[in-house]
């Protein structure tokens, strides 16, 4: 029987490779990034337009969740995992001065990037908190929609992730993610694997 997952080595892990993302978006990823990366997954022009640099090479998406369309004027959002910014200033121009968005993101270093990002787009209505998405800092029932990309597969406690959107959605909000799903049973021994986690 292999070694139950080490949840905080994970996060560490996690924490470490996000870091590298915010500090240095032009570096060697087995993933693609920035807003060619943005483009293939479907986002329109106008909305990565309104996203400035320090915010969108840093983009990290997986797919694109606003495929279901964009918030709605005056909605609040909540952006599990907003990673620098670039979803959640899309919200933020989406829903305008009347709406609110609350990027959630573990990596501090992700957290201070989005913060600039916001602050040179000139939004003033999207804040962004530490946090992980077991635990949001956002109260009850406070959203209309919570976005994601490419987020809850890196958390270990899916179904607490998943409780926690539920609390934080009004009654009748919506969730629109995008992340990696495996539709097969996954062994013990890879789910114990942090290499494969974060790989």
């Amino acid at each position: 029987m292999s070694e139950p997952l080490d949840v905080d080595a994970l996060r560490r892990e996690v924490q470490d490779k996000y870091s590298r993302i915010a500090e240095e978006p032009d570096g060697s990823y087995h993933f693609h990034m920035g807003r060619v990366a943005a483009e293939r997954a479907g986002y329109e022009n106008e909305w990565l337009d309104a996203v400035p640099t320090a915010a969108m090479e840093s983009f990290a998406g997986v797919a694109n969740p606003f495929r279901w369309g964009l918030p709605k004027p005056g909605e609040r959002v909540v952006d599990v995992g907003s990673g620098a910014g670039s979803d959640s200033l899309i919200a933020a121009w989406a829903v305008g001065d009347g709406g609110a968005v609350i990027g959630v993101d573990m990596t501090p270093a992700m957290v201070e990037r989005s913060r600039s990002a916001a602050s040179l787009a000139g939004l003033s209505h999207v804040t962004f908190s530490e946090g992980v998405a077991e635990h949001l800092p956002v109260e009850d029932g406070w959203a209309d929609v919570v976005i994601s990309n490419g987020v809850i597969n890196l958390v270990p406690d899916k179904v607490a992730a998943y409780r926690e959107i539920v609390r934080v959605l009004r009654p009748g909000g919506r969730v629109q993610a995008a992340d990696i799903c495996v539709e097969m049973e996954v062994p013990e021994s890879a789910r114990s694997d942090i290499d494969l986690w974060t790989g």
